[in-house]
């Protein structure tokens, strides 16, 4: 028997090889430069009763940064940037949840704390319910698209360097982009 009050909450694992976390920055003010962090592991946590209390934590390696350039990478994972020999991981883990239902196509907030290096701090994703559906090996899988806008130096990614024709080599404006896919548990 079962009453209205109960809650009913599934937990979804975060597929890596259907999931991208893609960053793009300006290089020299001009040229827009694209990454991702490719090695993650995450759960999504849905209240299917209130979706607005599910909750989400995602952990990233900070090494597995990849711009398909290995010089730039090292340099991105050096104590210039993600110091990924002291600080192995990125994380991000919601606190929030404002306007999410289970439509396709459904825009919503997440509110969290990123975690870079040894600084955490509050973002908001801009969240787009994908769909669900069953996978033709009997799962089911849930997806979701995601877009937010930093700025690196308030994680300490402080390193630049000056233009001799005015501006900066790295610009501070990081933005992020975010394809989920994740398996029912």
């Amino acid at each position: 028997m079962s009453t209205a009050a109960e809650t009913k909450v599934s937990t979804w694992n975060i597929d890596p090889a259907h999931t991208t976390i893609e960053f793009a920055a300006k290089h020299m003010m001009i040229t827009t430069v694209r990454g991702r962090i490719a090695d993650l592991r995450g759960t999504i946590e849905v209240d299917e009763t209130d979706p607005n209390a599910s909750r989400t934590e995602v952990e990233m390696e900070a090494k597995s940064i990849d711009t398909r350039n290995e010089q730039r990478d090292q340099h991105l994972r050096s104590a210039d940037f993600l110091d990924v020999e002291k600080w192995t991981h990125v994380t991000f883990r919601s606190k929030k949840v404002d306007g999410a239902r289970a439509r396709p196509g459904t825009e919503f907030k997440v509110v969290g704390d990123l975690t870079i290096k040894d600084v955490t701090k509050e973002i908001t994703l801009d969240v787009t319910y994908e769909g669900r559906g069953k996978d033709p090996w009997g799962g089911e899988r849930v997806s979701f698209s995601a877009d937010t806008k930093i700025d690196r130096r308030e994680w300490g990614l402080t390193w630049n360097a000056a233009l001799e024709t005015g501006g900066v080599l790295v610009s501070n404006e990081i933005k992020i982009h975010i394809d989920v896919q994740a398996v029912k548990a």
